[in-house]
């Protein structure tokens, strides 16, 4: 039997972070019906709250990234979960919409740094044709957060309220710091291979790859912000579910369905970069065959006829959605090696950020104005243009 490296035991501990990450962000996706209740929000105003989070988020990831590469990965992992495992459990006390938005700011803050500390890890603790991999275990851990988050939802809100889901989401985060600082100590990482690029700030801020890299991520990534934020509302909205029939019978499927799609990305490109395919030749090939597949699957969403199949086909969507992050997330590493790591998938995370908080609002107001069957025409292409736009930046880097 194969030994399996140990330096997996570290990214399969950073999974986990990367799980709290998303589970103290998707509670309010899970709770959305209720807030707006209670709020007296339109799907428009819901889409706002998310906009802000989404603009802090965006704003913060490229200061995260410094602050990281800067720190090390240590300090960084135990600041930022520290703070947004904080922020999360005081949203639960809230009891106005300012409230709200000041919670979210800060979850916003801290959660920024969450993408970039798992780069950060993959660069430090992976070699180069694992990167694709590590990202697939990153995406697990985000898929198990979006998976929990509404079954959370369902066992705690009907017997406690929904505002409990957060203080006990966010203690989690406290139990995970320790635990990683004791794994660092008895897992250090791997030297830095003397291959590794070491590119300074400046070639990384000029690279026309990273400009490529900044505006393609806005289209990449629509279909998962779509299926983050709104499964729940889709069901409640479209299919006339409450809140808790959505979340436990339908809203939890389609991260369960990601977290497969984000290890069949990772092992394509693995496949591919193990075969002698060139690696940024590799990771376009993938994201080519998602973005592809990602059209059809959600195009094909308002034509279901009934809720299990809507349900499927959200499931497709969000797999290949979830496929293509998978080498989206590691090019930055490939091409700006590991002392340029958080920063460089910071730029990601920045644009996944701004893209959310233009989208958001606008996703709501289609909502509100056409319901969710134009949401998903609309969208449907978007993956298409962003690797078509990345494909073109990254010409040179893939012959």
């Amino acid at each position: 039997m194969p030994k399996i490296p140990v330096r997996w035991i570290a990214i399969t501990i950073f999974l986990f972070s990367s799980m709290l990450n998303y589970l103290d962000r998707q509670l309010l996706a899970a709770v959305a019906p209720a807030l707006r209740v209670e709020f007296h929000l339109s799907n428009h105003q819901y889409g706002q709250v998310v906009s802000v989070f989404s603009i802090v988020y965006a704003l913060t990831a490229p200061l995260a990234g410094l602050f990281i590469d800067r720190v090390g990965l240590n300090i960084g992992a135990a600041v930022a979960v520290t703070v947004w495992s904080a922020a999360g459990a005081v949203t639960g006390l809230t009891h106005s919409f300012r409230g709200l938005i000041a919670t979210r700011t800060m979850l916003g803050m801290a959660e920024a740094g969450g993408i970039p500390l798992f780069g950060k890890a993959n660069a430090m603790y992976l070699q180069p044709r694992e990167l694709a991999l590590g990202t697939a275990f990153n995406q697990i851990g985000i898929s198990l957060g979006m998976t929990l988050a509404p079954l959370v939802v369902a066992a705690i809100a009907p017997r406690w309220g929904w505002r409990t889901a957060f203080p006990v989401c966010g203690a989690l985060g406290l139990i995970w710091v320790p635990l990683w600082l004791f794994t660092a100590r008895k897992i250090p990482a791997r030297p830095a291979a003397k291959s590794e690029s070491h590119a300074t700030m400046r070639d990384v801020l000029v690279d026309p790859q990273l400009w490529g890299l900044v505006v393609s991520t806005v289209f990449m990534m629509g279909l998962y912000t779509l299926w983050s934020n709104w499964t729940t509302l889709y069901f409640v909205e479209q299919w006339h579910l409450s809140q808790e029939a959505a979340n436990s019978r339908f809203a939890w499927i389609p991260p369960v369905f990601s977290i497969v799609g984000g290890l069949v990305g990772g092992w394509m490109a693995f496949h591919w970069i193990r075969g002698g395919t060139r690696v940024i030749s590799a990771r376009m090939r993938v994201c080519w065959i998602c973005a592809i597949a990602a059209l059809i699957a959600t195009a094909a969403i308002p034509l279901m006829p009934s809720m299990a199949l809507a349900a499927a086909a959200i499931s497709i969507s969000s797999f290949w959605a979830v496929c293509i992050t998978t080498n989206l997330y590691a090019l930055p590493i490939d091409m700006f090696g590991a002392a340029r790591a958080g920063f460089g998938v910071a730029a990601l995370t920045f644009s996944y950020g701004l893209m959310q908080t233009i989208f958001s609002p606008a996703i709501g107001w289609v909502v509100d104005h056409f319901g969710f069957n134009a949401v998903c025409l609309g969208m449907a292409g978007l993956p298409v243009i962003g690797v078509w736009i990345l494909s073109w930046s990254t010409r040179e880097a893939a012959k």
